[in-house]
């Protein structure tokens, strides 16, 4: 009876074991269909945008901009034409300041520094404080001035005196009360004090000078003169040296409590709004370069600028090591961008002449230190195409190679079609 019941008992759980493979099995090919399916989707769905993208994608280096857009930017398009060009000469050369713009500053006098309030590399202010020092020189004179106002003093009351006496002399003499020789005596005194007045005026006058040459206003020494008990001021002597110039500290040799003496140079003060490029030129070329043309400047600091220059100067002197002679540019620098003593590649033009590709100015761009320009395929597409730039002149750039005559290609307007380059480069990128 016991046996029975076992054997009807495992028969009940044979089935639900059964059944609970046949779920389990049925779960993971529900699964797979689904994994299968969604997978299969995304394969096709990447595919489509895909195929899609390849349609709407431009060849490298094509921009593609509506007509509407091309008016807004103020496209304009002109035809590259050959012209007579001048030859060039590459030289190599060095920034330097401009003479004419520099100025040496040196104390007056003899002096002991009491603050300085610049340093070296800033930019100063024509008018604007270098220093405070006390000037020796100065101090020296303000005694020798006060002292020479009161001699003056002097001879004037004298004066004033002696013709009192003279004046008095006059009316006694008319009353017989007094000697003509007296009277005549009284006379001689009275020039001689008149000469000592002008003789002492005369001193004052020349310290005065000197003293204006320091700084000191008529105001100024006024308020030195020992009248009405007023006492001479001790600061008087204490002078402020200031900027020449507009311009940056490139010399700098001072420091607080140090006695300069007037050969010394304190500062250097240069304005390289407008520097020197001076290029060695080789004498068997020095010939063939005129003066008051362009030339074209180029550092590598910024390889994708070029700073136009104008020729102004050929020396007289060869140097005898490398029988080279300095060609002076004359370089505008508003920015600063050109620092003194960088090592730049000068273009310079000859009177020598050849034919060339030329275009404007305008159809140059620079993408990756490279210069472009950009080349009309169709009313809607530009092509960008790199260039080896020549010779610039005034608004005209040769092209030595890249570019035939007679092709359309971007002038005005042209540094809209560089951004919207490199705009799609960004967004393929990302």
């Amino acid at each position: 009876m016991h046996a029975s019941m076992n054997h009807n008992n495992a028969r009940p759980r044979t089935v639900s074991v059964r059944l609970l493979l046949l779920a389990i099995a049925a779960t993971a090919v529900l699964s797979a269909a689904v994994v299968w399916g969604v997978t299969r989707s995304r394969t096709t769905s990447a595919g489509e945008s895909k195929e899609g993208s390849h349609a709407n994608d431009l060849p490298p280096g094509v921009v593609e901009l509506p007509e509407a857009a091309q008016q807004n930017a103020r496209l304009e398009v002109v035809t590259a034409v050959a012209r007579t060009l001048p030859l060039t000469i590459e030289v190599t050369g060095t920034v330097t300041a401009d003479e004419a713009r520099v100025a040496h500053v040196k104390p007056l006098a003899r002096g002991l520094i009491e603050r300085v309030w610049v340093r070296l590399g800033e930019r100063v202010r024509k008018g604007q404080p270098l220093v405070t020092y006390d000037n020796i020189a100065l101090g020296e004179l303000i005694g020798e001035y006060l002292s020479a106002r009161a001699v003056s003093r002097q001879s004037q009351a004298d004066l004033e005196v002696k013709r009192k006496a003279l004046d008095r002399g006059r009316e006694l003499i008319k009353l017989e009360a007094i000697a003509r020789q007296t009277l005549d005596l009284r006379e001689a005194e009275s020039r001689t004090a008149e000469a000592a007045v002008a003789r002492d005026r005369a001193a004052v006058t020349r310290v005065e000078e000197q003293i204006h040459r320091f700084g000191l206003t008529d105001a100024d020494l006024e308020q030195l003169s020992p009248e009405d008990g007023k006492t001479p001021h001790r600061e008087a002597s204490h002078s402020v040296m200031r900027a020449p110039i507009d311009g940056i500290v490139t010399k700098y040799d001072v420091a607080s409590g140090e006695v300069v003496e007037p050969e010394r140079e304190l500062f250097t003060i240069s304005d390289l709004s407008s520097v020197w490029v001076l290029a060695d030129v080789y004498e068997k070329d020095l010939a063939k370069v005129p003066t008051d043309v362009q030339a074209l400047v180029h550092v590598d600091t910024y390889p994708d600028r070029t700073f136009p220059g104008r020729v102004t100067y050929v020396s007289d002197l060869i140097e005898p090591q490398t029988r080279t002679a300095k060609v002076r540019c004359v370089v505008d620098n508003p920015d600063g961008a050109l620092k003194l003593d960088m090592f730049a590649r000068v273009t310079v033009p000859t009177r020598d002449e050849r034919e060339g590709v030329a275009v404007p100015a305008t159809a140059v761009q620079h993408v990756d230190n490279q210069p472009v320009i950009f080349i009309k395929q169709s009313a809607t597409r530009f092509e960008r195409r790199n260039v080896q730039l020549g010779t610039a002149t005034g608004a005209i750039v040769e092209i030595r190679d890249g570019l035939r005559p007679g092709e359309s290609i971007v002038g005005a307007g042209s540094f809209y079609l560089k951004t919207a380059l490199l705009r799609e480069r960004i967004g393929d990128e990302h």
